[in-house]
């Protein structure tokens, strides 16, 4: 097997209970790296076109990648993909924790996962076997209860546990697969799949080593990296994600009540710091990583009571619980978190969709008789917390909003369209268009809808960005940096190129917060060097990139196949329309210029005018087969 990987891949057909393992040869694991681009490859050959993505013939593909599992910070990532039950196109997510590595150490790349159960049950992988076990005595169960109930009948408390929880079981659309209880792969409704097919959990546990083909190299880099934590991602590693609340704040950049506004005048009360001196229990790590960015929290007020089993709220949950919805109590939002964790819910999606409801309730296109009695207006945080329960649930109005806030809007009607942010129909996370003007591209034109992880934000491209940074951009062949509030023709290039390096983590496998084009504690030159390393293959930038590019075009081939094209590339009203306060008032997004950025960006990428990528383009990247398919 090539260094770095397993070497194989599980396959399990959930309809009749036939498990088997495939063994690829290196080729396939160079042109892939794995992540998402390997899951791509069994999605489009095997995913029928107009597949139910709650259906029996959705596959579901979890998966990790080259350096998953090496002695280096950020590299347990887990990779999940499918038809999204949220989107209608391609579904992707990650996830960190301890789960990927283990999986690794078990002795697969990957896990391929087809049909429907006849009942609930969980996948045992261990030393390379694998089968399945009957989880009828798991299901409805919380997450921390479900894990511990696995663990308890395996005989050992170093399994680690992929899961579900109700909020999948009852597919919820944007419901999340969890891990350690506090750990998603959130976005695009992934969990809803997973609970579609009657699958519980994938407990792994394994005493395998991915072979390195240069240790020398790759411990020298990483020693390098724990000796500049500190001096590189210092703030990061003190504050976790929310130690940018109040950059954000200051930047006009904070989604306030449902987007109307880029700043919230209780953002200290939310922010990293008061996290810190307040309700932190703890900094966590995943697998073998020094930055320890991960928030466990603890709360014992009388009225809200959090259990730091869940972790704690990163930034994009203390915006969507918070921000979003115009509520500036942090025990209210570490609750709210915490029932997202427990009953496995994306906190992106959770806390926008309910920010909506809040706008459609001010507006009287929802009242108490919908609500079941609930005040449901800005700055409740009562109102919050208990929504989440019922999304999860879907009990009463929670049965509404567990369709995203597109669906029930269309349910609603009488305008409450106007009041949907979100992309593909899936929710904005909290990184404002408005005020990194190249997300507005990104945003529309992502594959799988708005997601802030799929590129990098315009900051780190400015010419106030740090001699680092600016550097590193300068390794992808970006030397003119521009200013954050334009989107011409450098800056398109500028998100193609960096929505390609960040498509290659995701393949990679690695954390977007360790390895990046920028800010990030290691840049691509040092991604270079470890791939290297473990590998020992000759590689280069030129090469990862392709990879990155090839995920890219596998996924858009995947939407166009779906019906997804140019119209589907666009924003939600809320951001060509003026922002109100603060250093953000009165920008928006202007429909013009996207449109603009949309050709060149097409242009660029090699796809047609409707974003299809062309056959010279697939061809050009090994992808004939993908061609023909289309």
């Amino acid at each position: 097997m090539p260094n770095g990987y397993a070497g194989r891949i599980l396959h399990v057909n959930l309809s009749n209970g036939s498990i088997n393992i495939e063994q690829p040869d290196e080729s396939f694991y160079r042109f892939y790296m794995g992540g998402s681009a390997l899951a791509m490859h069994y999605i489009l050959r095997e995913v029928p076109k107009g597949a139910d993505p709650l259906g029996p013939e959705n596959v579901l593909v979890v998966s990790v990648g080259v350096l998953t599992g090496a002695p280096i910070s950020g590299q347990s990532r887990v990779m999940a993909n499918a038809k999204s039950p949220l989107t209608g196109a391609i579904g992707d997510s990650q996830g960190g924790g301890f789960w990927p590595a283990e999986l690794k150490r078990a002795g697969f790349d990957a896990v391929v996962i087809r049909g429907r159960a006849a009942k609930p049950v969980y996948l045992w992988i261990h030393d390379g076997e694998a089968e399945l076990r009957d989880a009828t005595h798991l299901w409805g169960k919380v997450t921390g209860e479900a894990e511990a109930l696995i663990r308890q009948e395996l005989g050992d408390p170093k399994v680690e546990v992929l899961q579900i929880g109700p909020a999948g079981e009852k597919l919820v659309r944007y419901a999340a697969i969890m891990n350690m209880s506090n750990r998603a792969n959130g976005r695009t409704g992934m969990g809803a799949v997973m609970g579609s097919k009657n699958l519980k959990a994938i407990a792994v546990r394994g005493r395998q080593r991915p072979g390195i083909a240069d240790p020398e190299a790759l411990a020298k880099l990483a020693r390098w990296g724990v000796e500049n934590v500190e001096s590189m991602i210092g703030g990061l590693a003190r504050h976790g994600t929310a130690n940018v609340v109040i950059s954000q704040q200051e930047a006009g950049g904070l989604p306030t009540r449902n987007w109307t506004s880029g700043v919230f005048e209780h953002y200290e009360a939310i922010s990293g710091p008061r996290m810190s001196e307040t309700i932190l229990k703890e900094r966590d790590t995943c697998f073998g990583c020094a930055v320890r960015c991960k928030r466990v929290v603890e709360v014992k007020e009388p009225r809200w009571q959090v259990d730091p089993l869940y972790g704690g709220p990163e930034y994009e949950t203390i915006a969507t619980l918070g921000s979003y919805c115009g509520v500036g109590d942090l025990s209210a939002i570490a609750k709210g978190n915490e029932l997202c964790n427990k009953y496995g819910l994306d906190t992106i999606s959770t806390g926008a969709t309910i920010a909506f409801a809040m706008d459609c309730f001010e507006h009287g296109l929802l009242t108490t008789a919908d609500t079941g009695g609930i005040e449901l207006r800005f700055g409740n945080g009562e109102a919050m917390v208990k929504l989440v329960e019922l999304i999860a649930k879907r009990e009463g109005i929670g049965d509404l909003l567990a369709e995203g806030s597109a669906r029930a809007a269309a349910r609603i009607g009488r305008g409450a369209e106007r009041f949907v942010v979100a992309a593909k129909r899936q929710e904005l996370p909290a990184h404002m268009p408005e005020v990194k003007r190249s997300l507005a591209l990104i945003y529309a034109a992502n594959p799988f809808g708005a997601d802030h992880m799929s590129s990098e934000h315009d900051p780190s491209y400015s010419p106030t960005a740090s001699a680092t940074s600016l550097a590193r951009m300068s390794s992808l062949g970006l030397i003119c940096p521009q200013d954050p509030l334009v989107l011409n023709e450098e800056k398109v290039r500028f998100a193609f190129y960096v929505e390609c390096f960040f498509s290659l983590l995701d393949s990679i496998g690695t954390c977007q917060f360790v390895w990046g084009p920028g800010w990030q504690l290691y840049g691509p030159n040092q991604l270079v060097e470890a791939v290297r390393a473990v590998t020992g293959w000759e590689t280069s930038i030129f090469e990862l990139m392709k990879v990155g590019e090839r995920r890219l075009n596998m996924m858009r081939a995947f939407n166009a196949r779906e019906g997804f094209g140019r119209k589907d590339d666009w924003l939600p009203a809320r951001c060509f329309e003026p922002k109100k306060g603060g250093p953000s008032d009165g920008y928006a997004v202007s429909e013009e210029e996207l449109r603009q950025a949309l050709d060149w960006y097409y242009a660029i990428a090699g796809w047609d005018a409707e974003g299809k990528p062309t056959r010279g383009k697939l061809l050009e990247l090994g992808l004939g087969w993908v061609a023909d398919l289309l």
